[in-house]
């Protein structure tokens, strides 16, 4: 029973009725065949931001995406909470893909593009920032919007290429043929993507792969 006052949860509620009676009435077997576990085929690394629900923009079905989300996208090898997703996703779920989204209009992008103290999410922001300070020359000319663009693009680039470097990655794309996407959400028109990102030459493949396999 919501405490006295409380509008908010039974409208909630009320809504969520709403949406399981619906969804039941058009996909009969969805909430029968999750109940018995979840084999989802994405892993999708995403932004928080609440315009970006990735399993509503993909179309797709509860069940179909495993999901990770944090302010603007950023991978941290550090991060226990992203490396735990990523190593049970691959690991376990086996999913088939792994997605990096990033997005334009990123409320993180743009702290990362100026100056302004925000205090614990500066932190979190570093990776931005070092991407931002080494591309400072070759977008020294751009309008603030288009750096924007620029460094949601790079931070999606970057984060793929942490995923290439982790172990249970290697090893999912060398034994069943895990694929790693990068793509760009643009939040104006509602559409994907892809992320054109540069293919390794075949000696700096091996080199990577050999410096972060284990066994």
């Amino acid at each position: 029973m919501a405490p006295s006052g409380d509008t908010f949860t039974p409208a909630l509620l009320r809504q969520n009725k709403q949406w399981a009676q619906k969804t039941n009435s058009e996909h009969p077997n969805l909430f029968p065949t999750l109940a018995k576990g979840q084999s989802p085929q994405i892993l999708w690394i995403g932004c928080a931001d609440s315009r970006v629900p990735e399993t509503t923009i993909l179309g797709l079905q509860p069940g179909d995406v495993f999901v990770h989300r944090n302010i603007a996208n950023v991978i941290p090898t550090t991060d226990l909470n992203s490396q735990s997703v990523i190593a049970y996703a691959v690991a376990h779920l086996k999913v088939k893909h792994i997605v990096v989204c990033g997005h334009t209009s990123c409320g993180g992008v743009n702290a990362a593009l100026a100056n302004e103290k925000l205090g614990l999410i500066d932190a979190w922001l570093t990776p931005l920032r070092k991407l931002r300070a080494e591309n400072a020359e070759k977008w020294k000319h751009l309008e603030q919007a288009e750096r924007a663009v620029k460094l949601v693009e790079a931070n999606v680039r970057a984060g793929v290429q942490s995923l290439k470097e982790n172990a249970e990655v290697i090893e999912g794309i060398k034994e069943r043929g895990l694929d790693v996407h990068g793509l760009i959400y643009d939040v104006a028109s509602g559409e994907l993507r892809q992320l054109e990102i540069k293919e390794e030459r075949e000696g700096e493949k091996v080199v990577r792969e050999e410096a972060f396999h284990t066994e």
